[in-house]
């Protein structure tokens, strides 16, 4: 869950608040974190708020967004307060909003990244950790991504991203242990951890413009985008499960950023 006082402490907490919020997020673990309100991350939030800002004139003003009947996004709930109970509150109404729970784990999830808001793993990596408790072991995530065209938002992660690659947990623990950079960019630490099956899933990104050896080079799969495109045709595939012509089962998301989707035998409190 994201907004609340997330947004006031981990920016006036400048590059360490940010890194060190986000590393310790990866580190308990994104399976154990989506979805949930009370996480270790929000706690040291919550306390920031009530130490250091209770006397500050800080309003919260939060939107729980989602789709309607025909498909379009509006506005399902509007929360306006300067208490925990205000972000408890949108909380509660964003599980039912965007979050899907299903019956069983799905073999295989396409999703769609569209152009104008997706051009880097950093965004794209939303796939990966919106739908990961929802597959099924040794499943398949499929990401049709035709604006892809680099790894990090800035120069420097770029690179991070490029050297490392998205890894398991103990691996990037352990690149994080013996090496400075890693350890000095806690955030990109975090991202790579974000963007790991932990080898438990298969990730197949299909670049507009990225190479099959720049994709294969941060330890994922590559597909073909021109072929991925025609055998998964986002114009005639709905949200949720589809039967494809050859009998094959997907099941598809049209933007992984306005929902979670989980396994429910996955989700346990």
């Amino acid at each position: 869950m994201a907004n609340y006082n997330k947004n006031i402490f981990v920016g006036t907490g400048g590059k360490e608040g940010i890194n060190k919020s986000h590393y310790l997020g990866a580190v308990y673990g994104m399976e154990r974190m989506m979805g949930r309100a009370d996480t270790p991350v929000r706690k040291v939030l919550n306390y920031a708020s009530d130490n250091f800002a209770k006397n500050l004139p800080i309003v919260y003003v939060l939107t729980v967004v989602g789709k309607d009947m025909f498909g379009k996004l509006g506005v399902k709930g509007l929360f306006i307060g300067d208490d925990y109970e205000t972000f408890k509150l949108a909380s509660d109404l964003s599980l039912q909003v965007n979050f899907e729970m299903l019956d069983e784990p799905l073999k295989k999830i396409v999703v769609y990244l569209d152009p104008s808001e997706f051009k880097s793993t950093w965004l794209g990596n939303k796939s990966i950790y919106r739908t990961r408790m929802a597959i099924d072991d040794d499943g398949e995530l499929i990401i049709l991504a035709p604006g892809l065209k680099e790894f990090g938002e800035d120069k420097e992660i770029d690179r991070l991203i490029r050297k490392y690659g998205y890894r398991t947990t103990p691996e990037i623990l352990k690149f994080v242990e013996e090496n400075d950079e890693l350890k000095n960019n806690l955030s990109a630490a975090a991202h790579l951890i974000h963007g790991s099956s932990e080898n438990r899933f298969r990730i197949t990104y299909c670049p507009g413009n990225l190479s099959k050896e720049e994709i294969e080079s941060v330890n994922f799969g590559y597909g073909d985008l021109r072929k991925m495109m025609n055998k998964y045709n986002p114009e005639l595939l709905k949200d949720g499960f589809n039967v494809l012509p050859n009998g094959e089962e997907i099941f598809y998301i049209s933007n992984p950023a306005l929902g979670l989707w989980a396994y429910k035998d996955r989700f346990n409190d």
